[in-house]
This record gives structure tokens, C-alpha cells and sequence, in this order.
């Protein structure tokens, strides 16, 4: 007899405006306690100095979180001159000093050479494994750390504030692996000044913005009052740019049994022009329900994920 699952079969996704100073692990953890959910996850790391949008899943939305890892991602940012740490944020070790002050104009004329896609070396104090260990772990320990360059694309960079002479805010947006500390570091190093991450929010992780997001004081607020359940998105959230297929019931039937489908030459017609470049995986719907998350080849649909909910989207 199987062992029962603890918690509840709960699932979706909560788009959480994550607090500064808590890890994002701890912040899964809370919410997947606030929802007793069996299973939770995240789609992003954001470093406990930061704050913002850390999209959580619960449920069967986990089997969506590969497709939110490589969502683009907003940042808006802060850089503070005059100091460089060997973290490249304020909590770091001072490691370089500068007097050096560069102006607003020279800040957004050395910003497109940071948008395209880009060389770039991610921090010492990142999770990249170096030997199996975390480079933070190693540059935390005071060990040198050389991170091999990984090509990274930066869509736009631009400069949204400028608050004194001694800071100056920055928005972007990024694919995945883009590190906001190395671009303060490259862009400090460019302008030849001296440079830290002062406030860092994500404002975007694919399509969680800030206007659907909750805080975490008010999401558990929720949760004493029983309507936690309220702000839960459903598990399709995150497939915003895969195609959806609605389905009969006996291919529906077909697919949760893991047996392909046949489509219609007019569906293959459909789907194909709707499918992003160099995609295939096709959303499989059956009365508003996910049902699987399919690769469409040969006329055929294939399922490789497959999702036990209800109407409810439990």
C-alpha cells in the first residue's frame, strides 16, 4: 500500500514580492507551510539582500518551474560610487576606494555596450559549483575563486534615476544567468570608477510582475483568515508563451494514460504557426484543465509532463 503524501494536493503558483534579508529557500518554505502544500519549489534564486518577485510553486505547478528558470527577468537596481567590495554589494569587504563620480551622461553612453549578448564572468560570491563546492563558499572562506566567462544576453539596460551624485538607478531586462552584480562591476570598471549593488528589487520573472504580486506578511494574513487560497495562479501561469491545445475527452484520456495523440492536419496548421522558433511543446487542455505538457512531432502530439488536477485546479 502506498505511503500517503503529507500535506495537501494543493497547486498553483504565488507570485511573492520577496522581503529583504531572507533567503529564498526560507521563503519557499513559509509559503508551502502557510498552504500545507506536498510539494513547493521556486523559479529563480534571489539573493536575501534583494527584494522582489520570486514566483513560487506548489503542486503540480513544480513540473512548470524548468520553463520559469529560462524566463526573461526586469531588474531595477542601484549603484552607489566610491567603493568596490568583494561581494559587490553593500554587505561586502571594501576592497577599492575612488573618487570618482561618473555623471549621468557618461553612465548611459557606456550602457549599450552592456546590451546584446555579452561575455560576461559571474561574482565570486555566486552558487556557481567550483570542485563541487559553491563559489561563495570558497570566496566566503578566502580561498581565490576564477569563474570561466558565459555568454548572456541583455535585452536593454537604462538609466531610471539618479538620486545624488553618489548613486545612480538602473533598470534592465535580462535572460537567464545575467548576474546585476557583474554588470555593476564591468560598468564601474568601464567608466573607470569604483562601484557596489546599494538596493537591488526583480520587478519581472516572465509574466509575474509586480502588480500581481503579494507580500509575504500579507499573503500569511491571508492565511489566518482562510483565503490563502485566493491568490493562488493556476498551474498554466507560467506556460503564458506555449501554445494551448483544447481537447477531447478521449485524448485527453489518451495523453494522462502517457500514449501520444494524432492531431489535424488544420491543428498542426495552428499550432505550428503559434509555436515559438525552435519550439515544440504544446499546452494540452481538456475543459479549462491542464492535462499535459506535450512536444508535437510528426503530426503527433507526445506527452512528456502530465498533470493530475481537478476543475478546481487542485
Amino acid at each position: 500500500m502506498a505511503r500517503r503524501k503529507k500535506g495537501e494536493p494543493v497547486s498553483g503558483w504565488i507570485c511573492l514580492d520577496k522581503p529583504y534579508d531572507l533567503g529564498s529557500t526560507q521563503a519557499v518554505g513559509r509559503v508551502r507551510r502557510l498552504f500545507n502544500a506536498q510539494k513547493a519549489g521556486h523559479a529563480g534564486t534571489l539573493d536575501p539582500l534583494a527584494t522582489g518577485i520570486l514566483p513560487i510553486a506548489l503542486g503540480e505547478a513544480t513540473k512548470t518551474v524548468p520553463f520559469m528558470m529560462d524566463a526573461d527577468k526586469t531588474y531595477r537596481f542601484t549603484l552607489e560610487w566610491g567603493r568596490t567590495t568583494d561581494s559587490l554589494d553593500r554587505e561586502g569587504v571594501t576592497i577599492a576606494t575612488s573618487d570618482v563620480r561618473p555623471d549621468v551622461a557618461a553612465v548611459e553612453a557606456a550602457l549599450p555596450a552592456f546590451v546584446g549578448t555579452i561575455d560576461q564572468i559571474p561574482p565570486a560570491f555566486s552558487a556557481i559549483k567550483v570542485d563541487g563546492e559553491r563559489s561563495y563558499d570558497l570566496a566566503r572562506a578566502g580561498q581565490a575563486v576564477e569563474l570561466k566567462s558565459r555568454q548572456v544576453t541583455i535585452h536593454s539596460a537604462r538609466v531610471v534615476g539618479t538620486p545624488d551624485l553618489d548613486h545612480v538607478e538602473i533598470e534592465m531586462d535580462c535572460g537567464k544567468g545575467t548576474y546585476v552584480r557583474a554588470v555593476c562591476r564591468d560598468l564601474a570598471e568601464a567608466l573607470g570608477a569604483c562601484a557596489h549593488v546599494s538596493q537591488l528589487r526583480r520587478t519581472r520573472v516572465g509574466p509575474f510582475r509586480e502588480a500581481g504580486a503579494i507580500g509575504l506578511e500579507m499573503l500569511e494574513d491571508f492565511g489566518h483568515k482562510a483565503r490563502h487560497l485566493e491568490v493562488l495562479l493556476p498551474v498554466e501561469t507560467a506556460l503564458d508563451d506555449i501554445p494551448a491545445l483544447a481537447l477531447t475527452t478521449e485524448d485527453a484520456f489518451r495523453l494522462k494514460q502517457g500514449r501520444s495523440i494524432l492531431l489535424l492536419p488544420r491543428q498542426v496548421e495552428t499550432l505550428t504557426a503559434r509555436l515559438t522558433p525552435g519550439s515544440r511543446t504544446v499546452s494540452a487542455m481538456s475543459e479549462g484543465v491542464m492535462v499535459a505538457l506535450c512536444e508535437m512531432r510528426a503530426g503527433r502530439l507526445e506527452p512528456s509532463r502530465v498533470f493530475h488536477l481537478d476543475k478546481s485546479g487542485d
